[in-house]
């Protein structure tokens, strides 16, 4: 038997059902009995969401109204009465089994399956398996149009049923019209089975994935790949997900085994990206609709990835890795911080009797470096959650002298970190080097009133300086030297949004006509003249749009390399190196000794003829990180002192060995409770005003630490 289901939700409708998170309104089925070409009775149920505003296509197709639907149960309740009122009807029909048949894929996946894993409660086994009536038809009747253009409609045409929606009320139509189209599959001429329906997975399988192992054995060849079409990129996802987590995110899709790989920064912690890989393309289409739906309180962005990033990700593994990961359905923890000296002896009496690791000295990794030294790091396994859980509640808990900190992981995470022990090179590449220009630049940010700068909003994510200047074509001429300011929010990644300075106000018009809305990849962008006062107000914080200006939040700003301070300094210092050092706005005024006939003042010298000072740092995985080395400083030849003693303007960094970087600090944390916490040491004056010629506003940002003291 088959029980023929329709369903609506409060928002989009068709092709779209599923894609705006708007919760089930509407349930139609009837049992159909395909050896007597019975049916039972067709039941239609309201059920009550949460949110009754419904959207004006809902409304108009539907005509339901949100006072109709408040009388409704709510979703539980009506699936319990749906499992009732099926078994009562099978009963009459003499039948005791059924399988859902559905128009497409997207009431099971897209509605039902997210929707009760939101609201907590478990779908009956019914749910897991269902015929897609589309694809059915077209194998009955291969010369109908392709699966994804078919509606309940077109079929009803193809076979000359009648399509008069008006006669019956919204979601009967629908039903009775599939119950005609199944019986005409079921007909002499056609006699189609059904045999193979749709599956949804129950849970997701940890585990390697089996392609990447292959990958690595193979890793000479070229010939082994993952499909492209096949996997996408999750961002803006909490730190503390796990791929349990993001699988349940993608609830009703079926994802491949071991197919989470949880995205690493260079200091070996998550980074909020995941790399998803779906069995096949069809489940990854509808992945990408579930762009912006939430996790929580945050909204996921979902895009299109490649397999050579997902192997890139997941695919390192040896021999160690894939016997470690060869027990499956274990449940991984991580830790973090362990001695040096720790032996495995020392990590199982840690954990104790409450949380007994799967085959003992078997079911710990652990990671080190390349040259063979440890990291710190460890891998264990559990062979069920009450173990895993018991583990984790000793979460910083003392092992000799240190602290150790566990965390949920997966096995893409386990061969992503131990990988850089038999690579020559990092998994995650270096990060690039930044390179801190030391001489002063002839060009600032433009200040003032004249709309000679425009802006672009709504460039792709991944677009670059490259990208820009393409995109300006014969414009790219009129931009002045140093011109372009990518922005980038408060996390380090693009905003969409870039400001370029024009030769004159004149270019900046002529561009942003020519320019507006133009394509750039699969985007339009928007450009708009804009005053260097506008731009500068942005890239410090603030906002502009048609209300006006809204002031910044005082807050540093965020651009990307190479990155310019908000206010007009002598030096500059990209973003990468701005983590480790602060614009020089924001930074002490040097202490310079008393002058003397037998030694000169001590000064930080910065060539005249464009050198650089470069910072490298490597991206193997210290636990706990380590901050990265320091930049060292170029000797002052005797000739440079007199000159620099007297260019009082320019800003001079402070004395080698100076300035130290605090990392973790508490999201409200100002300047009182670091000057509390560095109590008893002697640190350098606060005179900032001193330092340079600063507006009022940037004045006002020097005055108001807890709003920039803040990493």
């Amino acid at each position: 038997s088959l029980v023929v289901l329709f369903g609506a939700t409060a928002g989009a409708y068709g092709a779209k059902l599923g894609s705006d998170e708007r919760e089930l309104i509407l349930l139609v089925w009837q049992v159909v009995d395909l050896q007597s070409k019975k049916v039972g009775t067709l039941h239609k149920s309201l059920v009550k969401a949460d949110n009754l505003d419904l959207s004006d296509q809902c409304r108009e197709v539907s005509g339901l109204t949100p006072e109709g639907l408040g009388k409704a149960e709510p979703l539980d309740r009506v699936l319990q009465q749906f499992s009732q009122l099926v078994s009562s009807d099978l009963k009459v029909l003499g039948r005791s089994s059924y399988t859902l048949c559905s128009d497409g894929q997207l009431l099971i996946r897209q509605v039902l399956h997210p929707e009760t894993s939101k609201k907590n409660f478990l779908l009956s086994d019914c749910f897991y398996s269902f015929y897609d009536l589309r694809k059915e038809f077209h194998t009955c009747y291969p010369s109908s149009a392709a699966v994804k253009d078919q509606t309940i409609k077109t079929m009803a045409e193809y076979l000359g049923l009648g399509t008069d929606e008006a006669e019956e009320d919204f979601g009967v139509w629908q039903v009775k019209t599939m119950v005609a189209i199944i019986f005409s599959m079921l007909s002499e001429g056609c006699n189609h089975i059904f045999t193979e329906p749709e599956t949804v997975k129950y849970k997701y399988e940890t585990g390697p994935c089996l392609l990447c192992l292959l990958f690595f054995f193979l890793c000479s060849s070229k010939s082994e790949t993952v499909d492209s079409e096949t996997v996408i990129r999750a961002r803006g996802l909490p730190w503390q997900s796990s791929d349990q987590d993001i699988a349940r995110f993608f609830k009703g899709l079926n994802i491949a085994k071991g197919g989470v790989a949880l995205c690493l920064n260079s200091q070996g912690r998550r980074n909020g990206e995941a790399l998803v890989r779906f069995v096949n393309s069809e489940q990854r289409d509808l992945a990408l609709e579930r762009h912006k739906h939430h996790m929580g309180s945050r909204y996921i962005e979902v895009y299109k990835a490649t397999g050579e990033e997902f192997l890139k990700i997941a695919g390192g593994t040896s021999n160690e890795v894939a016997q470690f990961l060869s027990k499956e359905n274990q449940v991984i923890i991580r830790m973090r911080g362990l001695p040096f000296t720790a032996t495995q002896e020392d990590v199982l009496g840690f954990l104790g009797p409450e949380c007994p690791v799967t085959g003992g000295k078997e079911g710990l990794l652990f990671v080190k470096y390349p040259d063979g030294r440890p990291t710190g790091d460890a891998f264990v396994l559990f062979s069920c959650e009450e173990y895993a859980q018991n583990a984790l509640k000793k979460h910083k808990e003392i092992l000799g002298k240190r602290y150790i900190e566990l965390f949920r992981s997966t096995a893409a995470e386990v061969q992503q970190v131990v990988l850089n022990r038999y690579m020559s090179t990092p998994l995650i590449p270096t990060l690039p080097t930044p390179i801190i220009p030391v001489i002063p630049p002839p060009y600032t940010i433009a200040t003032g009133s004249i709309r000679d700068c425009v802006r672009l909003r709504g460039l792709p994510y991944t677009a670059g300086i490259d990208d820009i200047l393409e995109f300006m074509g014969d414009a790219t001429g009129d931009i002045k030297p140093h011109g372009v300011h990518m922005v980038l929010n408060q996390q380090g990644r693009p905003s969409g949004d870039a400001f370029i300075q024009m030769k004159s106000a004149d270019k900046a018009f002529m561009v942003a006509q020519k320019c507006h809305k133009k394509m750039m990849k699969d985007r339009y962008v928007e450009v708009f003249q804009c005053s260097g006062e506008e731009m500068n107000f942005v890239l410090m914080g603030g906002t502009l749009n048609r209300s006006g200006l809204s002031p910044p939040p005082c807050k540093l700003p965020c651009l990307s390399p190479p990155a310019y301070a908000a206010f007009q300094t002598a030096a500059v210092i990209p973003a990468e190196a701005a983590a480790l050092y602060q614009p020089q706005a924001l930074l002490p005024t040097t202490r310079t000794p008393q002058a003397s006939a037998a030694a000169p003042p001590t000064v930080t010298y910065y060539p005249a003829q464009a050198a650089q000072l470069y910072m490298n740092y490597t991206a193997y995985y210290p636990s706990p990180p380590v901050s990265p080395t320091t930049v060292g400083y170029i000797a002052a030849p005797p000739g440079a002192v007199a000159a620099a003693a007297t260019a009082t303007h320019t800003p001079i960094l402070p004395q080698p060995g100076a300035l130290v970087r605090m990392q973790g600090l508490p999201y409200n944390t100002g300047m009182k409770e670091i000057l509390s916490f560095f109590q008893g040491y002697q640190y350098a004056p606060d005179d900032y005003n001193g330092l340079i010629q600063l507006s009022d506003q940037a004045r006002s940002v020097l005055q108001a630490p807890k709003e920039w003291v803040c990493l």
